[in-house]
């Protein structure tokens, strides 16, 4: 079920890195190659010998061998695993890599790994649930990492709550559904644009909105890891894109995104605009930071290009096109409106009434229109799930027209 697939396997000082040996088992058992790469305190809990019987690779802890001098290149390895699995991951690790420290092997390999990275944090309740940990964590989810949720039982302290390390079985099964996933997409060609973008006014400000990237960037991986190559238009945002299939393009302002979109749109048989491109721009830019020398001053604004509109004029019969819409009244009837206007195969309602929607969340809540005037109505979620559902549906139909 792993068979070929090179999975990195990080240990760091947690007592729930006994539990790692049969990691290694469970993962070579289903065909994996594995290397293991330990923090130095996790050898108090679990000897590498163990793990090098098991995983029949050399166990890595530290930079270079102070024998003969060999180094352990954290490149390489990022470069060489298909997948990097960090269990168990403690608070103090996940807090270091959510901050971009670097003071050990198994860290540096997660700053230089291209693969898809798996977290199945260990430790105690109060440890869990502190707001400087779930922060970390929302930071980690945030860079496309993804989570093997802890369980709830008999923790070493002796409390019960959750904290306690995903069992084994569930942690290798984690990664074998990622990698068994059905490439329903595999040779797809997707454009996606996400993000804000900025419209300067003078040389240090700018307008812009409140779109942080997380829904288009969901997508992308969404996309990616159903086997189609993404173009991710992105506008100013603080994610990074993992997928290997992800070609990202950076942009700041809607004309460059114009662009951009339009150099890439001939080529690609799905386009997904989920980013929040600015209506309006300055007539004119001051070169120079404008000085308070009055109370008021005026600047005047003309608009945007309109990408969606010129796609939906542009794009062939073969081509799909998704659309996004946020509203905070009439919230329906203004995106089915819109769904024709932009001529979207159909259209993605965000409503700003909903909590836990929109802007900067990491969940969200939507409904699907499509061109038959079908709505569909979804429950709060997190955005890769939320991502899942949009997709699903691009997909029936794709099959509708197959």
């Amino acid at each position: 079920m792993l068979k070929g697939k090179k999975i990195l396997l990080g240990i760091t000082g947690s007592i729930a890195a006994y539990k790692s040996a049969s990691i290694v088992r469970l993962l070579v058992k289903n065909g994996a190659e594995v290397k293991v790469v330990m923090t130095p305190i996790s050898k108090e809990f679990i000897k590498p010998l163990t793990l090098a019987t098991l995983s029949k690779n050399p166990i890595l802890v530290d930079f270079f061998d102070p024998e003969n001098g060999s180094w352990n290149s954290h490149v390489d390895l990022g470069l060489w695993a298909d997948a990097f699995l960090i269990a168990p991951a403690t608070a103090n690790t996940m807090g270091k890599m959510a901050n971009g420290i670097a003071d050990n092997l198994l860290l540096t390999c997660y700053l230089s790994a291209k693969c898809p990275v798996f977290i199945a944090p260990a430790m105690d309740l109060d440890m869990f649930l502190h707001p400087a940990n779930q922060k970390n964590i929302e930071v980690l989810k945030s860079f496309g990492n993804f989570f093997i949720e802890p369980k709830t039982g008999e923790l070493a302290s002796g409390l019960i709550g959750k904290g306690r390390m995903e069992e084994p079985e569930a942690i290798v099964q984690f990664l074998v559904e990622f990698f068994e996933k059905k490439k329903t997409l595999k040779n797809k060609k997707v454009l996606i644009t996400a993000g804000p973008t900025q419209e300067k006014i003078d040389a240090v400000r700018f307008i812009s909105n409140y779109s942080s990237g997380k829904m288009g960037y969901a997508l992308a991986e969404e996309c990616a890891n159903r086997g189609a190559e993404v173009t991710l238009i992105s506008g100013p945002v603080h994610i990074q894109a993992k997928h290997k299939n992800i070609n990202k393009i950076s942009v700041v302002s809607a004309d460059e995104m114009f662009e951009a979109t339009m150099q890439n749109l001939k080529h690609v048989d799905i386009i997904i605009l989920a980013a929040a491109v600015s209506d309006y721009k300055a007539q004119n830019i001051s070169s120079n930071k404008i000085k308070r020398e009055q109370n008021n001053i005026e600047i005047k604004l003309e608009a945007n290009k309109d990408i969606a509109a010129e796609i939906g004029k542009l794009k062939t019969k073969n081509q799909i096109s998704i659309g996004f819409a946020l509203e905070n009244q009439n919230e329906v009837e203004n995106a089915q409106k819109k769904l024709k206007k932009k001529n979207f195969d159909f259209i993605v309602l965000n409503s700003m009434n909903d909590k836990g929607a929109g802007f900067n969340f990491d969940t969200n809540k939507i409904m699907i229109i499509n061109n038959n005037n079908e709505v569909l109505k979804f429950n709060l979620k997190t955005k890769d799930l939320v991502a899942k559902d949009i997709i699903d549906n691009l997909e029936k139909i794709l099959n509708s027209k197959s």
